[in-house]
């Protein structure tokens, strides 16, 4: 099964300390379940996307004002909910962030488009 963790910035976290958080290593520890992931650019370069009666409203900035906001993405190939848990408890912004775990919900048909 296919799970994404959404990690997410959190600004009632513990500060970034490189030193404590190694993101490489997480990385390197994942190998057998890591599918793909990025960190993502700054929320201030965002632009929201809507369409309203056939008419585009583009705007720049993130989608929702809160102190949270999305900071990377991770997929990971899991054989259960409680294993990407887990997989997801060791990552480095566990600790100073947050990190939102959502299994892939196939189509009809049983596939996804992370195939």
């Amino acid at each position: 099964m296919k799970y994404l963790l959404l990690v997410c910035e959190d600004p009632t976290a513990e500060p970034y300390r490189r030193e404590d958080d190694d993101i490489e290593t997480w990385v390197a520890t994942t190998h057998d379940v890591r599918v793909v992931g990025e960190r993502l650019r700054p929320i201030a370069e965002a632009r929201t996307v809507r369409v309203r009666g056939g008419e585009l409203s583009v705007t720049d900035g993130p989608y929702a004002e809160v102190g949270e906001q999305i900071a990377g993405f991770d997929v990971l190939e899991c054989d259960s909910f409680d294993q990407a848990v887990e997989v997801a408890s060791r990552h480095p912004m566990a600790r100073f962030g947050r990190l939102v775990v959502r299994e892939a919900w196939p189509f009809e048909d049983g596939t996804t488009l992370l195939e």
